[in-house]
Formats: structure tokens, C-alpha cells, sequence
């Protein structure tokens, strides 16, 4: 996902409810720990088609979801415009990742190739299991592929576009 300027864009969360009368919303967070998404500002979302930033002016973990004030939302009404919004990033505002470490969305679109050489697809997206991440993979049919380093995926090749996995093409 980009926006009109081309930037890569990342989803981290959506305002998912209201939080009293004031103009706060509820965030449903996909950072970890929750409350971590409002240090990124600006936000991005999409509102009838076009993507638009707004500025975070406070926000705070609340029991299991998050609240934030978003600056000139001053009331219930304003801020219900904003329901169901997904909240979204420009990828240069992320922190670095470490060598062996991935943000999904860097993998997402990577051709994969068994360690013989054949083709399987590409990443369409991740979901979490609980006991390990699974890719998603396009190719002549869906796959879903553990993402377990180094049993299974065996090389990540960010530069060239390219995951090698240990992988039965038949399974």
C-alpha cells in the first residue's frame, strides 16, 4: 500500500470506538507494546478514497485498548467520522530492523523458491498462530508456509526480492 506520493505505508492499528465526549478515540493497536502507536505521528488514514494525516496530540494504554486525542477533533460527533479508520505509516518512520528480525510488511510480495530452485509464489500477507508466524503464499495455488528461521525459510534476500524456503512444493 502507498500513498499519492508513493511512500510504502503500513497499517498499525484503527480506531475502532469513542471515548467520551471530548473527541478521544479507541485504537485497536497492532504494535507491541499497544500503547506504542501513539508515538508515531503523524498518522495517516483513508477517508473517501484519499489519504489524509492527523496529528496525535495524546494517548494513553486503556485496560486492553488505547485511547488518543487527535488534534482539532474536540468532540463525540467529529470523532465518530473517524470510526473504523485504519491507522497507517509511512515505512521511514519505522525504526531499523535488526539483522534477523522482519517487519511483515518487508516480506510481504517476496518471491519464494524452494532450495531446489522452484518457484512457489509470493507472500500475500502473515497472520499469527501463537506457536509461529505463517506466510500466506500465492503462487499456481495458496500455501501456508510456517515462517520458522532456520528449519524452514533458510534465506531472506530483502535487496533482491527473494525468500528460500526448505518446503515440499506437493505439500
Amino acid at each position: 500500500m502507498a500513498d499519492k506520493s508513493g511512500q510504502r505505508l503500513v497499517v498499525l492499528g484503527r480506531i475502532s470506538g469513542l471515548h467520551g465526549v471530548q473527541g478521544w478515540v479507541k485504537i485497536f493497536s497492532h504494535t507491541d507494546p499497544r500503547e506504542g502507536i501513539v508515538k508515531y505521528t503523524p498518522w495517516l488514514i483513508r477517508r473517501d478514497g484519499k489519504w489524509e494525516g492527523i496529528k496525535v496530540v495524546s494517548g494513553r494504554r486503556h485496560g486492553k485498548t488505547v485511547v488518543a486525542k487527535i488534534e482539532g477533533v474536540n468532540d463525540r460527533n467529529q470523532a465518530a467520522e473517524l470510526l473504523e479508520c485504519d491507522i497507517s505509516v509511512e515505512r521511514s518512520q519505522l525504526p531499523p530492523s535488526s539483522q534477523d528480525d522482519y517487519y511483515w510488511t518487508d516480506l510481504e510480495n517476496l518471491s519464494v523458491q524452494t532450495v531446489d530452485g522452484e518457484l512457489l509464489g509470493r507472500i500475500d500477507y502473515l497472520f499469527e498462530t501463537g506457536s509461529n508466524d505463517v506466510m500466506v503464499v500465492q503462487g499456481e495455488r495458496q500455501r501456508l508456509i510456517p515462517f520458522i528461521e532456520p528449519d524452514v525459510v533458510k534465506q531472506v534476500d530483502l535487496e533482491n526480492g527473494l525468500m528460500v524456503v526448505d518446503w515440499d512444493p506437493e505439500f
